[in-house]
């Protein structure tokens, strides 16, 4: 019973660190708030003060995002870039204001998948997105390329404001596959004359569909997961251990009360 306490201690142990984890999470919550309100800023044309905000965001990040190590490299290495991004299209005199927003919401939205523990933004963008590619696909049937580079023009600069934010909520594995996808329509513009071309764009729009009915992310450590599933299997055991033990006693002990009567 010994072995059983220690290692129902241990379990309670994990899942408790499990619900401080989360709490941890609040810092994340302050500096995705910030990003929203330098978007707000942006939107607003006041630019200067976006900037400093998002230096603000800088310093703080790297106080409190980085701590414990709360995110992982590939979510630092997607939000700092996002960030940059961000920062140089406030201060570019020869951007439009267009791009400027894009790039800011393209930033903000990263930041919110990183800190969301439900549907992330970039979600609401589904009907842009979807939108966009059907006037891409309607111009390839057609067959009217001048129409076809408009609207896949459009299309990737929508794309590409959530292209962040698909990274950090996506496996590398399906990512890649779509981009792959992209490229190719994007490498080949006004090849659509044969059937492949229309399958090809087909595929594509099942992956995007697919993207967006399923946005969530395991959030947990797979080795998380792991050390739970092992210790699980102790407890599982030691218990098993525990009954074959008490039985084999019973059965003895049952035995000797026989040969003494």
């Amino acid at each position: 019973m010994r072995i059983f306490a220690a290692t129902f201690l241990s379990v309670c142990l994990i899942f408790q660190g499990l619900t401080v984890f989360a709490s941890a999470g609040s810092p994340l919550k302050e500096l995705d708030r910030m990003a929203d309100e330098a978007l707000q800023l942006t939107k607003f044309s006041r630019y200067e003060e976006a900037k400093s905000l998002l230096e603000k965001f800088a310093m703080q990040f790297s106080e409190e995002g980085v701590k414990d190590g709360r995110l992982t490299m590939d979510e630092l290495r997607v939000l700092t870039a996002s960030h940059h991004e961000a920062l140089r299209a406030l201060t570019n005199i020869h951007m439009s204001d267009e791009e400027r927003i894009n790039r800011v919401t393209s930033f903000r939205l990263a930041s919110d998948a990183i800190s969301s523990t439900h549907q992330p933004m970039w979600v609401e963008m589904e009907t842009s997105v979807m939108k966009g590619f059907q006037e891409v696909k309607n111009a390839a049937l057609e067959g009217n390329k001048e129409a076809y580079n408009q609207h896949l023009n459009s299309f990737l600069s929508t794309y590409t404001v959530i292209q962040p934010s698909l990274k950090i909520d996506l496996s590398a594995e399906r990512l890649q596959k779509l981009d792959s996808k992209i490229t190719y329509i994007d490498k080949y513009r006004g090849d659509f004359s044969s059937q492949d071309w229309a399958g090809h764009l087909d595929s594509l729009e099942k992956d995007l569909q697919q993207v967006f009915s399923d946005p969530h992310k395991d959030e947990t450590d797979p080795s998380l997961w792991w050390v739970i599933t092992i210790t699980g299997s102790i407890i599982v055991s030691t218990l098993s251990y525990v009954g074959w033990r008490k039985y084999k006693g019973q059965k003895q002990q049952r035995k000797r009360k026989d040969l003494n009567h």
